[in-house]
């Protein structure tokens, strides 16, 4: 069952068309790339499906569900939630603060309630708390709560991300680069991890460079060059596509 689908997206800047008629789906539980040399349209595909864009015209559904150009709060609390190539924390909050933020959206008590301090506003504060900590513990940042945010490394920031991104309790999590700046081991750990975002029943669509992730963790990729799609299938069938080997190696004139 597709749970995402793009039909015909399109999206301009000036003269430039960054997406140009692209569609695919997404099947639910699925694990799915999105690659393309730089200047693809990856990240501009991930915000109109997010609501970062306003799209020129095409349609992004979510559970069958029109959802294009919706407000992005309005995305998330529906069940997609994201993460960005440029890292955007709150640096100067605690690592355990940024993932409250996620949980923010799942919270319905009020500002009457919080200085009331009622029984109500009371869990739902404990059930952000725990639900924060098992994030954190799950991305393996566990024991990392009260440091600072910008104090992290690049690759404990990239998981924190992904940590907040879970806070919302997502049905569909989308990933932009989420190995940039990480050594080896720590993209061998990212692995796992998506793996394991993958068995708690939440779908995963990436943009990704590090090709050897690509091939090892997802289960359909989807190719985009100049804004359009040139190739979609299965790892082993897109390494070998001769559209998708020229767009990233070229050919001899």
């Amino acid at each position: 069952m597709s749970l995402l689908g793009l039909q015909n997206l399109t999206k301009s800047f000036g003269g430039l068309m960054a997406v140009n008629e692209v569609s695919f789906d997404v099947e639910e539980g699925a694990i799915v790339g999105l690659i393309g040399p730089n200047g693809a349209g990856k990240t501009t595909a991930f915000n109109l499906i997010t609501g970062n864009h306003r799209s020129d015209r095409g349609t992004v559904l979510f559970e069958g569900k029109d959802i294009t150009n919706w407000l992005t709060h309005r995305i998330v609390r529906l069940g997609i939630a994201r993460t960005f190539q440029t890292i955007r924390l709150f640096q100067k909050l605690s690592v355990l603060e940024n993932v409250l933020a996620g949980c923010h959206c799942r919270m319905s008590s009020g500002s009457v309630a919080a200085m009331l301090r009622t029984s109500g506003e009371r869990r739902e504060e404990k059930k952000a708390l725990d639900r924060s900590l098992e994030e954190l513990a799950f991305v393996g940042l566990a024991g990392q709560e009260m440091q600072l945010a910008k104090n992290l490394s690049y690759g404990s920031q990239r998981l924190l991300e992904i940590a907040r991104a879970l806070a919302t309790e997502p049905r569909l999590v989308i990933l932009d680069e989420p190995a940039g700046g990480m050594n080896e081991q720590e993209t061998a750990a990212l692995i796992g991890t998506i793996r394991r975002i993958q068995q708690r029943g939440i779908t995963t669509l990436l943009i990704e460079h590090d090709m050897s992730l690509v091939m090892k963790a997802c289960e359909k990729i989807v190719v985009l060059e100049y804004g359009s799609r040139i190739a979609e299938g299965a790892p082993e069938a897109i390494k070998g596509d001769p559209k998708v080997i020229e767009a990233y190696l070229g050919t001899e004139d």
